[in-house]
């Protein structure tokens, strides 16, 4: 599973880095945050692409000064994969600045993790073209009932 993440603001999320699932997993808030503590342990492989990471650094000022240090230690566990910025297929979709993300989501990974629910699944519902559009606590929701989380 390779979930990406792709927020149209992704500076309202600012994550710890740990080399170690949590024991215990709390699915709601902090759902963000256990999705990097247990990538290693889940073999997930977290993709952000420039663009997202560029929209990270614009939005990190409107942030507390902790969350620069968190970026810091967040950022080193992203797999940077190449914007994708057209499709070969039709696309409505009214947000322009979010279309990188929509796209390069649907041309690397397997779901489009995002807490940006008014963009994406509330203008798209709850997938595009066969990609899974989810929120974090959704997606570890999801692998809890399917019985593929570890931890």
């Amino acid at each position: 599973m390779r979930p990406a993440t792709g927020v149209s603001s992704p500076g309202r999320e600012a994550f710890p880095r740990y080399q170690r699932a949590p024991r215990r997993l709390r699915i709601g808030k902090g759902s963000s945050r256990a999705l990097f503590d247990g990538a290693v342990a889940q073999g997930w492989e977290l993709l952000a692409s420039p663009w997202v990471l560029g929209e990270t650094i614009r939005n990190l000022p409107k942030l507390p000064p902790s969350a620069t240090g968190e970026w810091s230690r967040l950022r080193p566990m992203l797999t940077v994969v190449d914007d994708v910025l057209s499709l070969d297929r039709p696309l409505v979709f009214a947000v322009s600045k979010d279309k990188p993300v929509l796209l390069t989501a649907l041309a690397s990974a397997n779901v489009l993790l995002t807490l940006d629910h008014a963009d994406f699944t509330g203008r798209l519902g709850s997938q595009f073209y066969g990609l899974p559009l989810m929120a974090p606590s959704e997606f570890l929701a999801n692998e809890r009932r399917t019985g593929r989380l570890l931890w």
